[in-house]
């Protein structure tokens, strides 16, 4: 076994392999960019080596540097997590030459499964099933025309070297064809550098669904499951679980079969997985095989108990696999959230800056450790203080829960999100919040286009339905009581004069126009115990009991006997005196007054925003790589304005209107922060 392993990658994958290596007595490398040297990845390590400047390019994707670190610190394996170098053939072969074990499939296996048309020919080889098409380069549109007719529509064009949704479209008819093979090959040859296209049919209802495998040196090939991936937003998983819900035994023994006979036909040592497309009726196709550990493999650990990196490692230094296909188990639901810094009230924009506040769920399950099970856990890279580089993927983190059953683990994750504190960067939190309370994903009836199906016009606050607003109202009463009990037992204040806590309120509900909702309240003193007290918001009653202090953001405790998680603060960014209440992704900002004081409220004038109608605004934190105008330019709707990039991203900003150009506000090369101004128009 090795004693050393260097983990040449950065964030929460860098840190899951870490808590393996721990438990196996195996001290861990990191390495790190200039925009990583305080990153929770370096600190948890027992090494860490600089390999340059903030972009990939110059540090995570730099080979040389990596091995170069590896042979310094003496090294003897690398792990390469996911993204970056984790799918490079050459870098897996030059680990082999240079007598680095790489914690990963050999190189021609990468190469293998790495090109999409070389792997499909392997796969019908392989006697898996493939979707029918031309898995041929094709050389004209007039060509792929032909093909999409013989196949019959609707198909799929895809660059063979395409991913992450570059490099695809889906054509219905002879017009799109031709249009999607153009674009397409554009696409992939200046993301790629490789504009070979190829042509299958497209799966109507299509369900993402991937099958584990784990390979070794011996020979021997086992499939841990399924995991369903289905909820995707623009080819991006969202949410992932395991089993799925939807195939039966005898498909999922089917599909688990055939990724063991391709995996057997490529001599693949390791962790991997096999994606296939399952249409409506259960008929499966293979998509592609991804020759690394999956983000989402911690699903697959809670329901068979197995530590996926472990094995890595133990397949890497030669050992034989310590499990058949007959000791594989399934054991409950696991569901798993991304948790994204983007702002999905302002159409998933990446949200970078420093983490006021970063406080997980409580955890009861954990990296590494198999034997914790029907709980929460939480992987992360990122820690309360950090900062959110511009630099690389959104995702900052991610919580999984382990149910007896899948509605126990739907209602774990809602509790989880519940209790999950993101402070000065924007979170997808409340859109997690909307699809786990959706009835068609509860009822497990959806398919890869539930997203663009359900919020395809983007997402805004009216989509996270709650299904008890007044409980909102009612627990912002209990909180403001249950301060202002504490400030009638202060000493020393003046006869007359002190705090009564009194029993009636009126909760004054913020609207962002000034339409603001008044709720009358009735709080009964505290009943039974301390920290009870019996709140009545029109005709509903909610008896409400909580130990958490006046100070923490997560308030815990139970409603009608019901346990609840939600979040409470004090003060807005817009009103020092309201609270702001979260729970199951609706968020509330509220005063709650005397009646008196909620007369004279509504007597007060409403303040208007200032209109900014005459300014381009930057919709995002990130880098200003270009200002395409000058003062004094006359400007039409729709021209391109500014290009900022953040996050793997590049948003171009367009003039909403005519104009001339009065002021450009910002230089390129500058930081942007969310609605800073670009440019001024007379």
């Amino acid at each position: 076994m090795f004693t050393k392993i260097l983990i040449a990658n950065r964030g929460e994958i860098a840190c899951r392999v870490m808590a393996t290596a721990k438990k196996m007595g195996i001290q861990t490398v990191a390495v790190y960019s200039e925009a990583d040297k305080e990153a929770r990845h370096v600190q948890l390590a027992d090494e860490a080596i600089l390999l340059g400047a903030a972009a990939s390019r110059e540090s995570y994707l730099v080979a040389e540097k990596i091995i170069a670190a590896a042979k310094q610190t003496g090294a003897q394996a690398i792990h390469p997590g996911y993204g970056f170098l984790s799918e490079n053939e050459a870098f897996a072969k030059r680990c082999e030459e240079e007598g680095i074990a790489f914690i990963g499939p050999k190189h021609f296996s990468i190469a293998a499964m790495g090109d999409k048309i070389a792997s499909k020919k392997l796969a019908l080889e392989a006697k898996v099933n493939t979707i029918p098409g031309w898995n041929d380069a094709i050389e004209s549109a007039e060509r792929a025309v032909e093909i999409a007719k013989d196949i019959g529509y609707p198909v799929m064009i895809k660059a063979s070297a395409g991913g992450g949704g570059k490099g695809l479209r889906v054509a219905f008819n002879d017009k799109e064809a031709l249009e999607g093979f153009t674009s397409c090959r554009n696409e992939a040859r200046n993301s790629f550098g490789d504009d070979r296209i190829f042509i299958e049919k497209f799966v109507q209802e299509p369900r993402h669904i991937e099958i584990q495998v784990l390979g070794d040196s011996h020979g021997n090939v086992i499939y841990l499951n399924e995991r369903e991936c289905s909820i995707q937003r623009r080819h991006q998983k969202v949410i992932e679980e395991a089993p799925s819900p939807f195939i039966s035994d005898a498909t999922r023994k089917a599909m688990g079969e055939q990724a063991v006979q391709l995996a057997k036909a490529v001599k693949y040592q390791s962790a991997g997985t096999v994606e296939f497309v399952v249409g409506k009726d259960q008929d499966f196709y293979f998509l592609e095989m991804n020759t690394r550990l999956q983000v989402e493999h911690p699903v697959t650990e809670c329901i068979t108990g197995v530590d996926l990196v472990e094995l890595m490692i133990r397949v890497a230094a030669g050992e034989k696999l310590p499990l058949s296909q007959a000791d594989v188990k399934r054991n409950g639901w696991a569901i798993e959230c991304r948790i994204n810094a983007e702002d999905p009230f302002r159409n998933f924009l990446p949200s970078t800056g420093r983490l006021v506040r970063f406080t997980t769920p409580h955890q009861t399950m954990f990296q590494s450790d198999t034997q914790a099970l029907y709980g929460v856990r939480v992987d992360t890279g990122v820690q309360d203080g950090g900062e959110i580089p511009m630099y690389y993927d959104s995702m900052i983190a991610k919580l999984i829960v382990h149910g007896k059953d899948r509605l126990d683990a739907i209602a774990k994750m809602r509790e989880a999100l519940n209790s999950f504190v993101i402070r000065g960067i924007s979170s997808n939190i409340p859109f997690q919040a909307a699809l786990l309370a959706h009835p068609k994903f509860v009822s497990g009836d959806f398919n890869t286009g539930f997203i663009a199906e359900h919020y395809g016009k983007g997402f805004a606050a009216e989509d996270v339905p709650h299904d008890d607003a007044d409980f909102l109202v009612a627990l912002a009463a209990f909180v403001r009581r249950k301060s202002r009990e504490r400030a009638s037992t202060l000493s020393g204040q003046l006869p007359g004069y002190a705090v009564d806590a009194g029993k009636d309120y009126v909760v004054i509900t913020l609207n962002g126009e000034g339409k603001n909702t008044h709720t009358a309240v009735h709080v009964d003193e505290f009943v039974g115990e301390s920290g009870t007290a019996l709140v009545l918001v029109g005709d509903k009653r909610y008896q409400i009991h909580s130990n958490s202090r006046l100070n923490d953001i997560v308030i815990e405790g139970t409603v009608n006997g019901s346990n609840f998680s939600a979040q409470v603060e004090r003060g807005t960014p817009k009103n020092p005196l309201a609270l702001r209440v979260q729970h199951n992704g609706t968020r509330i900002d509220v005063l709650v007054v005397s009646r008196r004081m909620a007369e004279l409220h509504k007597l007060m004038p409403f303040k208007a925003p200032p209109d900014m109608s005459r300014f381009v605004l930057s919709p995002m934190p990130g880098l200003l790589v270009e200002v395409a105008v000058q003062p004094g330019q006359k400007v039409q709707a729709g021209e391109r304005v500014a290009v900022i990039e953040a996050m793997k991203m590049e948003n171009v900003l367009f003039a909403a209107a005519d104009g001339v150009v009065g002021k450009v506000l910002a230089a390129k090369g500058e930081s942007l922060t969310v609605d800073q101004p670009i440019v001024e128009f007379n």
